[in-house]
């Protein structure tokens, strides 16, 4: 059986639909009513939580394969329960969803540090392991859904400043062939980018055609993200988020890596293919 950790989000949703029909699949959330189980495969709802290491074990009981989501940068107690309860429960390869800022030297933000931390975690667990570094999610962009939906106005920082961004469902792709092949997988660390770097001012262009109608780019200043951000996350987060974007602005996130087509034999998708295919979600 394989383990999907993040069955509500963007990655694990993916993920569960890109597996074999044949393949039984279980997935882990913390409320089983929000997870959408697709169509016509054997797939297991189960409820359990990062913070609780015998939940964790029941779930992992049978498990040969898991995926590993985790998304609090503020404790490395979830990946350390995770990686336990895995090991404990006789699972032979995790799947790790990490970023590919851990490998630049000139990253050392919070979020950063925490990624790394929990890679070692993994590697020196003793389990075959597999690590997904991607750029930021394409799909980011709905955050802006609806100030697009209702003045057509895009606000966000740095708008001239590229980032390499990364289809969520090449994502999906790679670690669906990594979970079903550890053999070929185990011990291998991907890193994961779109075809080309793009700014926010061109994604903004690049949705105003796709959706046929104006949108204006409104950058914001530091101080406006930082209030922004601050609304959402812990002041610790804000700092890191706020050095990310720094690094973006010095250009080190704009690198396109080639190892989502050597993985799928295809070349990953770009912006334009991303919003043709979710413009509903900006125009309704």
């Amino acid at each position: 059986m394989i383990l999907l950790t993040g069955a509500t989000g963007t990655v694990g949703r993916l993920v569960a639909e890109r597996l074999s029909p044949t393949e039984p699949v279980r997935l882990l959330t913390r409320n089983p009513v929000r997870a959408a189980p697709p169509a016509g495969r054997q797939v297991e709802v189960v409820g359990g939580d990062f913070g609780d290491f015998g939940s964790l074990v029941r779930v992992l009981t049978g498990v040969r394969s898991a995926l590993l989501v985790t998304a609090d940068p503020l404790t490395h107690a979830h990946d350390e329960h995770f990686v336990r309860a895995a090991r404990t429960a006789g699972v032979r390869h995790v799947v790790k969803l990490s970023a590919l800022a851990v490998t630049d030297p000139g990253a050392t933000d919070l979020i950063t540090r925490w990624q790394r931390g929990n890679e070692d975690l993994l590697r020196t667990s003793g389990m075959a392991w597999t690590l997904l570094r991607p750029r930021a999610f394409m799909s980011n962009t709905l955050g802006w859904a609806r100030s697009i939906r209702e003045e057509g106005v895009v606000r966000a920082l740095d708008g001239t400043s590229a980032n390499a961004v990364v289809d969520p469902r090449d994502i999906a792709d790679v670690a669906a062939l990594a979970l079903t092949d550890p053999e070929r997988h185990g011990g291998r660390a991907y890193p994961l980018t779109g075809p080309a770097p793009i700014a926010a001012a061109e994604q903004t262009a690049v949705l105003a055609e796709v959706l046929q109608r104006p949108l204006s780019f409104c950058e914001l200043t530091e101080s406006q993200v930082r209030e922004r951000l601050g609304a959402r996350y812990p002041g610790r987060v804000v700092d890191a988020l706020m050095e990310s974007a720094a690094r973006q602005r010095s250009g080190a996130k704009s690198r396109v890596d080639p190892t989502v087509r050597e993985l799928l034999g295809r070349q990953s998708g770009d912006y334009r293919a991303w919003a043709t295919d979710h413009a509903g979600l900006f125009a309704t």
